[in-house]
C-alpha cells in the first residue's frame, strides 16, 4: 500500500471503517453465523479494530512492537466472531473485548523476556498488574517498602507473597541469551534456541481451522437435507459414524438386500456431491 508500513497502513484502515449502530451489528452478526458470509465478517472485524488498537496501546509498555500486538488482537477479534451468539442481549464489542484482551495478553507472556511464570489467572494477573500496583504503593504518603510491599500486593491480587517475590525476580532479572549454552561446562552442545520451535498450531492457524470445520458443518447439514429418509439412514449409518455399519446388517434392519443398500448408498452419495457442489463449487477439486 504505496509503501506504508503494515501496522501504519490497518490503523489507517481502522479509522476509515464505519461504525456500526446495534441493528446493523446483529443483522451482520446473523449473515456470519448462518450463512458464513465473508463480507458480514470482514465488516464486523473492521468496525472494532478501533477497540484492538486502543487495548494493543495500553500494553505497549512490554516493549513488543504495537503492530504484532494489533495482529494478535485481530485474532481474538476473529475468535470472538466465531464463537458469538448474535441472540443475545449482548454488543459484540462487549464480547470481544475478553478474547482480544486474552489474545494479547498470551502473545506477551509467550514473547516478553522472563522466565515463564504460571498461566493461572491469578498469576496472569500479578503479571500484569505487578508493576503498576508496585508504583501505585510507592507513592503513598507513607510509601511501603521490601515485605510490605509484596504483603500488599498479595492482599489485593489474591495470591502468596512468595509469588509476589518470585514474579518480581523474574520481572528486575537480566535477559538471557538465546545462543547461550544449556550446560554450565563450557562444552560445545545444545543451546537455547534449539528448543524454541513448537509444532503447536499458531492461534490464527486455530481459529481459521474452528471456523473452516464450522463451514463444512454447515454445508453438509444443507447437503443432507437433499436425502429422504431411507437414504439418510444409510448414510448416517455407514458414512458418518466412527464405525460404519455393514451392507448386510443395514438390508436386514431395512428388510432390503445388501445389495439394494448399496445401491442406494450409491444413489445417495451422488445426490449429496450434487447439492455439495451447488452450495460451494469450489470444492469440486476434493471431490475428484
Amino acid at each position: 500500500m504505496n509503501g506504508e508500513p503494515a501496522g501504519t497502513s490497518m490503523i489507517s484502515a481502522a479509522r476509515k471503517a464505519p461504525y456500526l449502530d446495534r441493528v446493523e451489528e446483529h443483522e451482520l452478526a446473523v449473515r456470519w453465523k448462518e450463512k458464513r458470509d465473508q463480507e458480514a465478517l470482514h465488516r464486523i472485524t473492521m468496525a472494532h479494530m478501533r477497540l484492538v488498537i486502543s487495548m494493543a496501546t495500553k500494553f505497549r509498555y512490554f516493549g513488543l512492537p504495537l503492530s504484532d500486538l494489533i495482529q494478535e488482537g485481530h485474532v481474538g477479534l476473529l475468535e470472538a466472531a466465531a464463537r458469538f451468539e448474535p441472540d443475545r442481549d449482548v454488543r459484540f464489542s462487549t464480547y470481544a473485548t475478553w478474547w482480544i484482551r486474552a489474545s494479547m495478553q498470551d502473545y506477551i507472556l509467550r514473547n516478553w523476556s522472563i522466565v515463564r511464570g504460571g498461566t493461572s489467572s491469578a498469576q496472569k494477573a500479578l503479571f500484569f498488574n505487578l508493576r503498576r500496583l508496585r508504583a501505585r504503593l510507592a507513592q503513598g504518603s507513607e510509601p511501603l517498602r521490601g515485605a510490605a510491599v509484596y504483603k500488599e500486593i498479595a492482599e489485593a491480587i489474591g495470591v502468596s507473597v512468595s509469588d509476589v517475590a518470585l514474579m518480581d525476580s523474574r520481572l528486575s532479572g537480566p535477559d538471557t541469551s538465546l545462543n547461550a549454552p544449556l550446560s554450565d561446562d563450557g562444552e560445545a552442545g545444545s543451546e537455547r534456541m534449539d528448543f524454541l520451535v513448537s509444532d503447536a498450531p499458531t492461534p490464527d492457524e486455530v481459529v481459521t481451522a474452528s471456523v473452516d470445520d464450522e463451514r463444512r458443518v454447515l454445508w453438509l447439514n444443507r447437503a443432507l437435507s437433499v436425502l429422504n429418509d431411507r437414504e439418510l439412514r444409510i448414510i448416517r449409518e455407514r458414512r458418518l459414524r466412527d464405525e460404519g455399519a455393514t451392507l448386510e446388517s443395514l438390508g436386514e434392519k431395512l428388510g432390503i438386500s445388501k445389495e439394494r443398500v448399496r445401491q442406494i448408498e450409491n444413489r445417495a452419495m451422488q445426490k449429496l456431491r450434487t447439492a455439495l457442489l451447488k452450495i460451494n463449487p469450489d470444492m469440486a477439486p476434493a471431490m475428484m
